[in-house]
């Protein structure tokens, strides 16, 4: 397993955590999804290193910026 974070810019409340959280949880081989709204912080847990690029795109559907990253 790996776990990476990331930072996430944008989110709110519950609802942008919930968006982020189903993006990014089905990517394939994502485990599990952890976001701290107060922090900004996305924790990804998978079964192999994830793309920058697909975690950002997720990110991004949802309706958020993935930052220094």
């Amino acid at each position: 397993m790996v776990t990476t974070t990331y930072q996430v810019q944008g989110m709110t409340c519950g609802h942008c955590v919930a968006a982020v959280s189903a993006e990014v949880g089905g990517l394939p081989g994502v485990e599990q999804v952890q976001v701290d709204l107060t922090t900004g912080r996305l924790t990804v847990t998978s079964q192999h290193p994830m793309e920058l690029e697909a975690v950002r795109a997720a990110v991004d559907e949802a309706g958020y910026d993935l930052v220094n990253a």
